[in-house]
């Protein structure tokens, strides 16, 4: 995927917004995208910084949006392979095919997981992500 994508940055010579900065000043907490024929979790991340909440926990209290590629069920023309050197905001990826399942236990965490079909249902990558309070990044 790339970094500088339309969706992430706009064109702004043509005044038309990105997302980032949308989701960012709103306090997204979570983003779950497509298309990719792979999964992907990334560390939270705004504007191509890792914003984990501390290092023994990057997902309690976040800096920014924790972003989520998932679209590696069924795809008939197999899956696309990562590069070898993944950018340092890049938690977790397989190319497995698969699904994502995920479970609220209440309005201050949620449950993410990762199921791989090619290794028979087992749970490759898992994380909760906590947010005490809801409310817009700060820069």
């Amino acid at each position: 995927t790339s970094h500088e994508s339309l969706v992430r940055v706009g064109v702004p010579l043509l005044k038309i917004e990105g997302m980032e900065d949308l989701f960012y000043e709103q306090g997204v907490d979570v983003s779950i995208w497509a298309h990719e024929h792979s999964y992907e979790r990334l560390w939270p991340v705004y504007n191509m910084l890792v914003k984990n909440g501390s290092i023994d926990e990057p997902y309690t209290n976040p800096g920014g949006i924790t972003h989520i590629i998932t679209g590696s069920a069924g795809c008939s023309e197999r899956v696309e392979y990562f590069e070898q050197n993944p950018p340092p905001w890049s938690a977790f990826r397989s190319s497995d095919y698969g699904y994502t399942r995920m479970k609220f236990f209440n309005t201050t965490h949620l449950y993410v997981e990762q199921v791989s079909d090619d290794k028979g249902g087992q749970i490759i990558d898992s994380f909760t992500l906590i947010k005490e309070q809801h409310m817009p990044y700060k820069n």
